[in-house]
């Protein structure tokens, strides 16, 4: 092993080796980054460091669309839209195997389009629809889990804050990437629906049928429910079509964004002050717990190449003459086992420096790339231990359902989750075909 390689797998121990004492993930990789800066260069040069990246990374116009996209998704969430959606996909899908559990997937992939934030879509939905599900008697399992792994959506279905982060890291464009996302998140939906249904009539004891006058009744509603959901098809033409055709930078669609929804709940009547007050607060903390820990790793990622890692990694794989598929084999256990301890945005962080440079050398598409350590890095919020998702959903259900039913009930859904990863990696054009229309 060369002396560079040797100092940054010890670098990276050392910040892991923080982090599993709970010492916040921006801190571990800013701190990691500032000794290794010193010992390179001297601890002047690692002061100055420590003086600019802050200001000059948080001062990056691409950024502002994360702030964007979640003030969005907080003002679309609180003018009921979350609501709304599940209440028609509730109406239209109820007479389905499973239907309560496909309407909060189907309202998860809609609600994805108006915000960008994993968690967030399963606190919505988990208010929303597991108590539906539960009071028709539904399994504990099925309802919990359901919610849980249809948040994962949102981080395919445009806009995406993780697409917003890994672009500007790894410097592809934004653009391309939000659309790429687009048929891997349907193609995952459709999934988790197929999986629902198939658990629902192999099972049907997992969700009971509704009465005959209850779907009676549904049947009236369901043109009606329609009505409350047409802000949904202007935010995606607003946004996905604009980003797509070109007229918006990602950071435009998200201020085009923010003043459509505005303009809807307005029209709705449900923008007030306290509305607007509670949805910036929302936006200002959130954007401060996603860039803390993303300026922590410029630091160390600025270490990393004055240390020569991405010479080293791409001599690697010269040497090695390693096939892309092999290294997406690779990486994916190695995303696989950090999902189980780390929070997505740290996993990103931490490994993009070393993945990034190996698959470049191998000639990987980044856009293609892009979407695989996505869907990897939201595979982890389902994972135990420390599965975000699954205590997203916990933290609102409460003691109504345990933590061990809700892991168990997000366990299926890995399966579909495993069928998906297997037509992205052996079919690249199915992430690749819309960005390449642009």
């Amino acid at each position: 092993m060369s002396e560079t390689m040797a100092i940054c797998l010890a670098s990276l121990a050392m910040a892991l080796a923080m982090m599993a004492v709970r010492i916040p993930i921006g801190v571990a990789l800013g701190l990691t980054g500032f000794l290794g800066l010193a010992w390179l260069r001297g601890f002047d040069v690692a002061f100055a460091a420590l003086g600019m990246i802050p200001f000059h990374s948080a001062a990056k116009w691409s950024l502002t669309a994360i702030p964007m996209f979640i003030l969005m998704g907080a003002i679309a969430n609180r003018a009921g839209l979350s609501e709304a959606l599940f209440k028609a996909a509730r109406l239209w899908l109820s007479s389905l195997p499973g239907g309560l559990a496909l309407a909060a997937n189907f309202a998860s992939a809609g609600f994805g389009a108006a915000s960008g934030s994993t968690m967030a879509s399963a606190a919505a939905m988990s208010r929303i629809a597991i108590p539906e599900m539960l009071k028709h008697g539904y399994d504990k399992g099925l309802a919990s889990g359901s919610v849980a792994a249809a948040g994962l959506l949102s981080a395919f279905i445009p806009p995406s804050i993780i697409f917003v982060i890994y672009g500007i890291f790894a410097e592809v464009s934004i653009s391309k990437l939000l659309i790429a996302g687009i048929i891997p998140g349907i193609l995952t939906a459709i999934a988790y629906s197929a999986l629902i249904v198939i658990r629902c009539k192999w099972k049907p004891a997992l969700a009971p049928e509704l009465s005959e006058e209850s779907r009676q009744n549904l049947s009236r509603d369901r043109w009606k429910a329609l009505t409350p959901v047409w802000p949904l098809l202007v935010i995606i033409t607003g946004i996905i079509g604009g980003v797509y055709t070109g007229v918006f930078t990602p950071t435009e669609a998200g201020a085009a964004g923010v003043v459509l929804t505005m303009v809807i709940a307005a029209i709705q009547r449900q923008l007030s002050f306290e509305t607007i007050r509670a949805s910036v607060n929302e936006m200002v903390s959130t954007t401060g717990q996603l860039l803390f820990p993303a300026i922590g790793a410029i630091i160390y990622t600025r270490f990393l190449g004055l240390a020569g890692l991405s010479g080293e990694m791409a001599q690697l794989v010269d040497g090695l003459n390693a096939d892309p598929l092999l290294l997406v084999i690779a990486v994916s256990l190695i995303y696989l086992i950090l999902g189980m301890f780390l929070d997505p945005l740290g996993i990103l962080l931490i490994t993009l420096p070393v993945v990034q440079p190996v698959f470049h050398a191998a000639g990987a598409d980044p856009i293609w790339l892009g979407v695989i350590i996505v869907k990897f890095i939201e595979i982890g919020l389902l994972t135990p231990p420390v599965g975000m998702n699954v205590y997203v959903v916990k933290s609102q259900v409460g003691d109504a359902i345990p933590l061990e039913t809700i892991f168990r009930g997000v366990s299926w859904f890995l399966i579909a989750e495993f069928f998906v990863m297997a037509l992205l990696i052996a079919f690249p054009q199915i992430s690749l075909f819309l960005p390449g229309m642009m």
